[in-house]
């Protein structure tokens, strides 16, 4: 079972283009807090506490290497919250099937009335 904590904060992280967007820079390979705020009107405060933020949710992670501290994607979150809702997914593609028998089972009475009949008989 997902922890609901962990999928609020997932869910919350991505809930800004601008950190969905830094999450999908990462995508490509670790980046650096100046190479992440490169594409962004904002200072590289600004882009670090969105970092904190991603780093919370457990969205990315960052080590320590030389002077430089690159982030790098975690996917896991995302697996998750996927997970998640996949459920939803199911439970609707479910009631849509239903949907479509009761539609197809409506309609085919229907059909039947506007056969032409046979009067030959």
């Amino acid at each position: 079972m997902i922890s609901t904590d962990h999928l609020d904060a997932t869910f919350a992280a991505l809930a800004d283009p601008t950190r969905r967007a830094i999450l999908q820079r990462l995508a490509l390979g670790e980046a650096s807090v100046a190479e992440l705020a490169e594409p962004f009107a904002m200072s590289q405060p600004a882009v670090s506490k969105h970092l904190r933020v991603l780093e919370t949710a457990g969205l990315i992670s960052r080590r320590r290497d030389a002077q430089r501290r690159p982030c790098r994607l975690e996917a896991a979150p995302l697996a998750e919250a996927v997970d998640w809702l996949e459920a939803y997914r199911e439970f609707w593609e479910a009631r849509f099937q239903r949907l479509d028998a009761l539609l197809a089972d409506l309609q085919a009475p229907a059909d039947n009335e506007n056969t032409p009949k046979d009067d030959t008989q």
